[in-house]
């Protein structure tokens, strides 16, 4: 559901192994974890990288415009082979951090805010081709003060034309998720798609079912509390399945308009296109059967297999014409 970003084709013999079963009851049962570790009020950047060419200058050019604060940049690294993370970490604050595999990505983000201090109670997780407007981060961080119970915090994010991008989004149901997949191509106004993107109401401060992981600013208590991203999704969803967990939590998911990005496309995505197409779909099905066990709704999970397999050949015979 969400755009293309730098990262990289899926190796399945890197893949995480899937966590327990009913990871919901578990977090209800431990919701005092939010509470059991104490932070600083630091705040550093972490983005998972992929060969991501040009674009990681133009990241880290502009993000100095974004904050008066000071700052420390983790490039979590899932096996670039243009140089370029290499270049970015002999800037000052800037840290290599290589996976050593290609972990995805939303496994690479959890290890690269591993590797920060405790004295980080404020992670920013972006991709590398997201440009910085002056004060966006700063935008973000009072946001924080306004929403006590913020667990993640997201711009305004623009496209290279100008544009509005709808990135924060009402929970896909299987409904909604259904009309938007089936008319979303043919007719993007329809009903279902409005809702679903919540396009009608990009301008007003907010609370969102799930925020887009172009640029997050989190924070690291929320996080922990549902143990990260999980890291079953190799690309896509990961972000909808964060904002799912954090809401169960008890955190909010806070859309700030007053803070704005420009995401200027997926550099190394681009050159994966079928990959791209076969994951988005795999992470659909992975969402949708997480929330609907049980073998009273497994005729439900064969019948969303089929059909999303069946859009996911749909789009691609299309997109070869």
């Amino acid at each position: 559901m969400r755009r293309g970003r730098d990262r990289a084709v899926p190796d399945r013999a890197c893949r995480s192994a899937a966590p327990g079963a009913d990871r919901f009851a578990a977090m209800r049962e431990n919701d005092d974890v939010r509470d059991s570790h104490s932070y600083g009020e630091g705040l550093a950047v972490v983005t998972v990288t992929y060969s991501p060419g040009n674009t990681l200058d133009r990241f880290l050019e502009t993000l100095p415009k974004a904050t008066d604060r000071q700052l420390s940049v983790i490039l979590a690294d899932n096996g670039s082979t243009d140089g370029s993370p290499e270049r970015a970490a002999l800037r000052p604050g800037v840290e290599l951090a290589r996976m050593g595999a290609n972990l995805g990505y939303g496994s690479a983000a959890n290890r690269g805010i591993a590797e920060l201090s405790d004295d980080i109670g404020w992670v920013v997780v972006a991709n590398p081709d997201v440009e910085w407007s002056a004060g966006s981060l700063d935008e973000l961080l009072a946001a924080t003060e306004r929403w006590p119970r913020g667990g993640a915090f997201g711009p305004l994010i623009r496209e290279p034309d100008g544009s509005v991008y709808p990135s924060a989004r009402s929970l896909p149901s299987l409904g909604r998720g259904a009309g938007h997949a089936l008319l979303g191509g043919i007719w993007p106004d329809n009903p279902f798609s409005r809702a679903y993107r919540q396009s009608t109401d990009s301008s007003a401060e907010r609370t969102a079912g799930w925020l887009s992981g172009s640029c997050l600013l989190l924070r690291r208590a929320a996080l922990d509390s549902v143990t990260g991203f999980d890291p079953r999704y190799f690309m896509y969803f990961e972000d909808v399945d964060l904002g799912d967990r954090l809401g169960r939590a008890g955190w909010l998911n806070v859309y700030v308009p007053d803070s704005e990005v420009t995401h200027i496309g997926g550099h190394a995505t681009a050159r994966s296109s079928g990959w791209m197409l076969h994951e988005h779909h795999r992470s659909a099905y992975r969402y949708l059967a997480d929330r609907n066990v049980g073998p009273t709704r497994a005729p439900l999970r064969v019948a969303l297999r089929a059909a999303l397999g069946a859009r996911a050949r749909f789009v691609a015979r299309n997109s070869d014409r």
